[in-house]
């Protein structure tokens, strides 16, 4: 790798996560491509088990006057940094996946008679929401957050762009047209959202920030 590579984080990176682009030789641009601002709601009751798909979800949720009574109930998740939050905030997680089909499957095929409470934001996947209705199984959607797209032109000379949701696909295209530029999806949902805008897509082997940073540098690594 000859010349510095230069790409474009659609989310601001901790010190940590910048660090390891900037030990590969990369030059980093970052801009928060999407906000997310937690809403208010009232929850009245919830089912025999909760599920959550996004620590945005669980930071809403941890806001709530009623957190502490929902910590009684066991949790389903997406996600290992939204396992963790839940867990190191007293809820209890009986069951997680990396992405929201394994979760349903998951849920259809050994929880079908129970009911759910789905914490969500407003841009959230049919996916969950979708298998469940099929599998006939109870449930209901809280809307805890709102996904806000906040676009921003990005730099002409990028060699690669870092996405780690469909949301942030599509608030980077407000500004922004893909070029020769690689992107690194955080997961399949995401690298679907550039299906027939673009074929330079990698996917990262898990469904993490640092996962979809090493998958860049081993990219450009390797030619």
């Amino acid at each position: 790798m000859e010349n510095q590579i230069r790409v474009l984080s659609t989310k601001m990176l901790t010190d940590q996560q910048k660090r390891l682009l900037l030990n590969a030789n990369f030059s980093i641009d970052e801009a928060d491509f999407i906000d997310v601002v937690n809403q208010s709601f009232d929850l009245k009751s919830s089912n025999d088990y909760l599920i959550f798909t996004s620590q945005n979800a669980v930071e809403s949720i941890l806001e709530n006057e009623k957190a502490t009574e929902l910590k009684t109930k066991k949790c389903f998740c997406v996600g290992e940094k939204t396992k963790a939050m839940l867990e190191t905030n007293g809820f209890d997680v009986i069951a997680g996946a990396d992405y929201a089909s394994e979760l349903a499957s998951i849920i259809c095929n050994q929880y079908g008679k129970s009911s759910f409470t789905f914490f969500c934001g407003n841009l959230r996947r049919d996916i969950l929401p979708d298998s469940l209705r099929l599998a006939g199984i109870t449930f209901e959607e809280e809307e805890v957050y709102e996904t806000r797209l906040t676009p921003h032109k990005a730099a002409a000379d990028l060699n690669g762009i870092l996405f780690f949701s469909p949301s942030g696909v599509q608030s980077f295209l407000k500004e922004n047209e893909l070029q020769d530029e690689v992107c690194f999806c955080i997961g399949s949902t995401t690298a679907k959202a550039l299906r027939g805008i673009t074929n330079k897509v990698v996917t990262a082997n898990q469904p993490t920030i640092e996962s979809t940073i090493a998958k860049s540098i081993e990219f450009f690594n390797k030619i």
